[in-house]
């Protein structure tokens, strides 16, 4: 993949803009593909339902992972990223409201690079993902 994608997968609308303009801010120039559920990540990632024409081996460079999604939990996602072949390498930041420290601990037990918690204050969460993206998309050596 020429140009390294980030695959936001958020369901909350305000989230994913607030996502989407500090990655903007922070002059990212990398194609952000938004999924809204853990359902239709799964789909992205495998080249299934909808996106059974992606070729599977276009993958992201960072997935940043909600885990309070809808029809499938970022903690499966994760699960099944981790447990798949062609993608258990793959950086995956959790980005999430969650605070409860079993998500953190299951986070990490499930293979997440990173667990950022989402600041309240528009600043600091825009402070946040400007230096995940900087570390993940310039830093960062990946495979």
């Amino acid at each position: 993949m020429s140009n390294k994608t980030i695959l936001l997968v958020e369901d909350n609308a305000d989230d994913e803009a607030l996502t989407v303009r500090a990655l903007k801010k922070a002059k990212i120039k990398n194609d952000i593909f938004v999924v809204r559920d853990g359902a239709e990540a799964l789909d992205y990632l495998f080249a299934r339902g909808a996106y059974s024409s992606r070729n599977i081996d276009d993958l992201p460079h960072v997935i940043l992972l909600d885990l309070k999604l809808p029809k499938v939990d970022g903690h499966e996602v994760l699960k099944q990223v981790r447990g798949n072949a062609k993608t258990k390498v793959l950086p995956v930041v959790i980005l999430t409201s969650s605070k409860e420290e079993r998500d953190l601990h299951e986070g990490y037990a499930e293979g997440a690079n990173s667990y950022i918690v989402k600041p309240v204050d528009i600043e600091q969460f825009t402070n946040a993902v400007q230096q995940l993206s900087l570390y993940w998309l310039v830093l960062n050596e990946s495979i």
